[in-house]
């Protein structure tokens, strides 16, 4: 009767997602990560041409590929985090399905490109890492199945994300790739955590983490080849360690000079594992600060927005990400620099790799969406006030 009277009212025009999306996104977070790329580019120049040299490419032919995979991460980066948290949880359930399957499938179609480990499937043109993959999606499902827990009369969803954290550390250890299968397991863990874990079970779990460590230990040469090297008091200087340790003292602050680093023509994984010591060498100790800073701003500035989320999902999910993000960083940093044994895993958005790169944009578009302003975060802040305003009065 009303539109009848006084006319209808027009609908409020919907605001455009591009506009929506560039409004509520974290823009310091996006600024850090594009400024991560365009180091790893920096670094690719560097590094990669004595590779390529060895195998009769062109001396930029790695560059290329990188700036390939890079605007590919970067690409998919920016379409992920347009995404909403309930569209996240979907398209991660199914990522996780297709990439469990992918790895149980590596003993049959996988390749180990003469490195020991069978962690690839060759492409022809390409290789693909499906572990980079499961990682992020992973992290979101367990979140997923930890959150039904919570509700009243749900599934046991902590136990059966316990299931499938052994389940998947287990076919990465396999491998091996100890390393994956370390981080995936202590992501989950941090997860377990924040939704509220007894210490006493957390401290079991560790316990039980050591026993596995001292049972891979004697039971698999690899593992154990990697540990008495971390173990040892004395460095091999023809090693890969003993390279990178040289080039990192020899760096100092400031750096030996652009183009001067002698590493790359020694490491035949400089452009990798190692890249943090082609920029302690001819860039110095500033450019690593940089770097380090750089992951440590995107992961605690993400904890932070975390921390007034009131969505347990969203809470749990966006933890475990940032926490993949961080760590990962820290055990390639720490490998080079011989605080950590040697683990054969890349540095986000610097290190090349075309599975690395894409996988790291899935997961910190991921985490971008579900960092995203909410209107809770307004109304949030809005009776904080009134709440101070008051005890004030």
């Amino acid at each position: 009767m009303t539109d009848m009277v006084f006319g209808a009212q027009d609908a409020p025009e919907e605001e455009p997602i591009l506009s929506h999306w560039w409004r509520t996104v974290d823009r310091w977070t996006l600024s850090a990560v594009a400024i991560l790329f365009l180091v790893g580019l920096l670094l690719g120049l560097a590094a990669s041409p004595p590779l390529a040299a060895r195998n009769g490419l062109d001396p930029f032919h790695y560059v290329t590929r990188q700036a390939v995979f890079g605007v590919m991460g970067m690409g998919t980066m920016l379409i992920v985090s347009m995404m909403s948290p309930r569209q996240i949880r979907r398209w991660a359930t199914l990522g996780f399905a297709g990439a469990f399957v992918a790895i149980l499938l590596l003993p049959v179609l996988g390749t180990d490109f003469g490195k020991g480990a069978v962690r690839w499937y060759s492409l022809g043109f390409a290789s693909v890492q499906p572990s980079e993959f499961l990682k992020p999606v992973f992290v979101v499902f367990a979140a997923w199945l930890m959150t039904g827990s919570m509700v009243r009369g749900g599934p046991p969803g902590k136990t059966l994300s316990f299931a499938v954290a052994l389940a998947v550390t287990a076919c990465l250890a396999l491998q091996p790739d100890f390393g994956q299968a370390s981080l995936i397991l202590a992501a989950w863990g941090l997860m377990y955590f924040v939704a509220g874990a007894p210490m006493p079970l957390l401290l079991g779990l560790a316990g039980a983490v050591v026993a596995a460590g001292t049972f891979a230990y004697e039971n698999s040469e690899h593992f154990a080849r990697r540990i008495d090297g971390y173990l040892t008091p004395n460095i091999d200087p023809n090693t890969q360690i003993g390279y990178a340790t040289a080039a990192i003292r020899e760096g100092g602050f400031l750096g030996v000079g652009i183009g001067e680093g002698q590493v790359k023509w020694r490491l035949p994984d400089a452009h990798t594992d190692f890249i943090i010591a082609v920029a302690a060498e001819e860039y110095g100790l500033l450019l690593v600060w940089i770097i380090i800073g750089l992951f440590g701003f995107v992961t605690l500035r993400a904890l932070f927005r975390l921390s007034r989320e009131r969505d347990p999902f969203i809470r749990l999910a966006g933890t475990g990400l940032a926490a993949l993000f961080g760590m990962q960083a820290i055990i390639n940093m720490g490998v080079a620099v011989r605080l950590l044994p040697a683990k054969g895993m890349t540095l986000p958005f610097v290190s090349y790799g075309g599975s690395s790169v894409v996988a790291a944009g899935i997961a910190l578009g991921m985490l971008m969406a579900l960092t995203r302003r909410r209107p809770q975060d307004d109304f949030g802040d809005l009776v904080g006030i009134s709440r101070d305003r008051a005890i004030s009065g």
